[in-house]
């Protein structure tokens, strides 16, 4: 399992964003963990960010946060940390392209005039 990603206030957006495209690229996944509201700030655009730079690799991410309970000297402290996998590599065909845009609408099958109050 690949080291976690720690972000900070003061962390540098594109370079968080860097490191999380690089894990995902390695390991298929990475971990960002983030205490405060300006390190949440900043992970979720570093995650956004990473999404752009891994386009170009043709993956798709999507990220699943969760509260977790961390130690930080000796204090419990609430993180939120950000779970980054990989979707799907853009072009593969998987059980959801576009299955439901062949499906009949329901409301297809009744005429135009039935239902209606007059």
């Amino acid at each position: 399992m690949p080291d976690m990603i720690k972000v900070s206030a003061q962390s540098l957006t594109t370079a968080v964003a860097g490191a999380i495209a690089g894990v995902v690229r390695d390991h298929g996944r990475a971990d960002v963990q983030a205490i405060g509201a300006s390190a949440v700030n900043q992970a979720v655009k570093a995650i956004a960010i990473a999404h752009g730079y891994l386009e170009d690799d043709r993956l798709d991410i999507y990220c699943l946060p969760a509260f977790v309970e961390v130690e930080i000297g000796g204090q419990e402290r609430t993180a939120i940390r950000f779970a980054v996998e990989v979707l799907a590599e853009e072009g593969d065909d998987d059980e959801y392209d576009d299955d439901w845009e062949d499906e009949e609408d329901e409301d297809d099958d009744v005429p135009e005039d039935e239902g209606e109050d007059e």
